[in-house]
């Protein structure tokens, strides 16, 4: 299916609710119920063919074919290591998850955060599967990817080395949920060592949907404790770490056993009554399964006997353990925190904020215009408004305003690691919309706009994290917000989201889609005698001229001008030409056809030449924006990134052949599509054989 196509297939697949959670899209067309099914019916064991047990889904570096840390790996069924294994014991719990040789602790906070919230997990972990009567050697789960939730099939051979489960595995031995949802999460990130590094609200996210916050724990807000026990109180999953000062800090063991660089959960928070006084505690568990605090109040110290009431403590050697929320504060650097929805954090009252989303891209040449540093290319960004109506209710902090939080995802990053690729550095910037803009939402702002106007708000960095997000309170109304990459002219995919307290609006804003098209026929009659007598000396005999000769007459005509650069006509543009001004339908162009044509060429020529503001002799792809405009197109972002990819060069400029006939398909797309709706409704209705006919022109 082509590009376009499928857009347009996923665009109403979503309207018709795909994508919940409810109704999860089926990650690469694999149908759980279906496929276990087959295997039962067939009394086999299912392997899975898009993951297979080979050494690209290990890695493709560190555990790559050729690394000695995956030499002698297995890849073996539960069945096959323990003699009655188990999906869940007991359910689902924290010790269930113990680090293996995969620096994904990140990801193991996230999920043992997830162990505390039934609701969550049950949503991320389909109960209908195990190692029961239904057993087929396959599971799924389903986590939320980029604004959808995917349901992600994987058979259940697990990668075992010397005997031992490489990666997750439980305390217990034979439970091996943790194990599996690693591996689906692997399959959808590309391999095992994709899942390398990271932030543990990458996986928060994607357990829930909702959007996490990054609070620095050296300057905390006042309040602290009671966000992080609010946020339990509400199912949030929180995770938190230790800052490295350099490499030989990574996972580097404290005096007190903390572990520096390493992803904790943050798993409790309570107060106890301690020698008379209320002291605030929090609970952490170190995803190894071991290596715990042993500072004061931890297993086992003393000061637990000095507790009056109730006392929460346990001393197992399980990696979880108790802290003053005081020594947390001191040790500790950042805590992260994913809700589903954000009110809990800065509310007692639960209400539901408001949350709108959509889905972008930046494309090289065309709407990728890096941050603010490049004045010239930055306005080329997409572009969102916000309309923020209603000011909070009581606002806690004294300050009135509209509360917001804004997250910037980039897409699929991950899985292009394989490829050489990484995270980009990513932000976003926030702009006061203008009195004269307001409510207008067909306008891309140009460049003169930002050359003239300063940012209100911006994300706190650009940081080549999935997200960057940040919380927001503004004064009552319109605002653009414009997410970028730090360095201009990189690809990539990306979805942005508005959480805020009161319902608020949020849109593209972008330029219609709209073309004033000048009436430039000329009759045989009006050419004069000059132009007429050059004709009949072009078109010989039959008086017309063919895609052929107007491809020679034209590079002649080309070939003698040292300010434009081209490499000749091709015969594409020359048949685009023809198929334009051809009203006979014989494929060649009488006297009147080839002189309005040259009036075109002519026309197209000047913009050509006044759009080369640095008079390379080539056009760049923001000036062919603006050129475009000349021409008479106001275009979208959408239509303007198909036409640079599909006229201008690798280094992002354009030929004047390629910007011709760009113009001309354009130019003939619209006429078509207007002589089709002859009432001016906007919609054109074709039968199959009208289809053909125009696409094949």
């Amino acid at each position: 299916m082509s590009g376009v196509a499928s857009s347009l297939a996923k665009k109403r697949a979503l309207a018709a609710g795909f994508g919940t959670n409810a109704n999860a899209v089926k990650y690469l067309n694999q149908d759980f119920q279906a496929l276990r099914s087959g295997c039962l019916g067939q009394a086999e064991l299912f392997c899975d063919p898009t993951f297979p047990t080979a050494p690209e889904s290990l890695g493709f570096n560190e555990l790559g074919r050729s690394s000695h840390k995956t030499r002698g790996v297995v890849w073996k069924r539960p069945t096959e290591l323990v003699s009655s294994p188990e999906f869940i014991v007991g359910g689902a719990t924290r010790t269930d998850i113990c680090q293996g040789a995969l620096g994904d602790c990140w990801l193991l906070a996230a999920i043992a955060s997830l162990t505390l919230n039934e609701d969550v997990l049950a949503r991320v972990v389909p109960s209908d599967q195990g190692f029961g009567d239904n057993y087929a050697g396959i599971f799924h789960f389903q986590f939320w990817q980029f604004g959808e939730w995917v349901d992600v099939v994987i058979d259940d051979r697990l990668p075992v080395k010397d005997g031992e489960l490489m990666f997750v595995h439980s305390a217990e031995g034979r439970e091996f949920w943790s194990a599996l949802l690693e591996k689906a999460y692997a399959k959808v990130n590309g391999c095992y060592e994709a899942l390398s590094g990271g932030s543990t609200t990458e996986g928060f996210e994607d357990f829930t949907g909702g959007i996490a916050e990054n609070y620095d724990l050296r300057k905390p807000p006042s309040n602290m404790f009671n966000i992080i026990k609010k946020a339990l109180e509400s199912g949030a999953l929180l995770g938190c770490s230790i800052d490295i000062t350099s490499a030989a800090d990574s996972e580097a063991v404290t005096r007190q056993k903390l572990v520096k660089g390493h992803a904790y959960s943050l798993t409790g928070a309570v107060e106890v009554n301690y020698r008379g006084r209320r002291e605030k505690l929090v609970r952490m568990r170190n995803p190894w399964g071991q290596v715990e605090w042993t500072g004061a109040w931890s297993d086992g110290s003393s000061e637990w006997s000095h507790v009056e009431g109730d006392c929460p403590h346990a001393s197992a050697e399980d990696g979880e353990f108790w802290m003053s929320f005081s020594e947390f504060l001191r040790h500790y650097s950042r805590i992260e925190i994913c809700t589903l929805t954000p009110d809990t954090l800065t509310d007692d009252s639960v209400k539901h904020w408001s949350v709108t989303k959509f889905d972008s891209n930046w494309r090289r040449g065309s709407t990728a215009g890096g941050c603010r540093n490049n004045p010239y290319t930055f306005w080329m960004n997409p572009q969102f408004v916000i309309k923020l109506e209603e000011e909070d209710d009581d606002p806690d902090d004294g300050e009135v305003g509209c509360s917001f939080v804004v997250g910037l995802i980039q897409k699929n990053r991950r899985r292009l690691r394989k490829a050489g690729e990484d995270m980009h550095t990513i932000g976003f910037a926030i702009y006061e919309v203008p009195q004269q803009f307001h409510g207008q939402r067909e306008v891309h702002l140009d460049k003169n706009y930002f050359m003239t106007h300063a940012q209100t708000a911006r994300s706190e960095t650009f940081i080549n994290l999935r997200e960057v997000s940040s919380r927001f309170k503004l004064p009552p109304g319109e605002y653009l917000i414009v997410p970028s990459t730090f360095e201009p002219h990189l690809n990539g995919d990306f979805c942005i989201r508005v959480f805020s307290e009161k319902q608020s609006e949020t849109l593209p804003c972008d330029d219609p889609v709209s073309a004033e098209l000048e009436d430039e026929v000329v009759s045989d009659e009006d050419v004069d005698a000059g132009f007429r007598g050059l004709f009949t000396k072009l078109a010989g005999d039959d008086m017309e001229i063919s895609v052929v000769e107007l491809k020679t007459i034209l590079n002649k005509i080309v070939a003698k001008r040292t300010d434009i650069k081209t490499d000749g006509f091709s015969m594409e543009t020359c048949r685009t030409m023809v198929n334009l001004m051809d009203d006979s339908g014989n494929g060649k162009l009488g006297l009147g056809e080839f002189a309005t044509l040259w009036k075109k060429v002519q026309k197209y020529l000047a913009i050509y030449k006044k759009s080369d503001l640095d008079n390379s002799g080539t056009m760049s792809t923001p000036e062919m924006r603006m050129a475009l405009k000349e021409a008479g197109f106001c275009l979208n972002n959408t239509i303007y990134q198909m036409l640079v990819a599909r006229y201008s060069n690798p280094d992002m400029t354009m030929d004047f052949d390629n910007f011709v006939g760009c113009l001309m398909r354009m130019e003939m797309m619209f006429r078509i599509f207007k002589k089709v709706d002859a009432h001016d409704s906007g919609s054109i209705e074709l039968d199959f054989h009208q289809w053909l006919e125009f696409t094949m022109i």
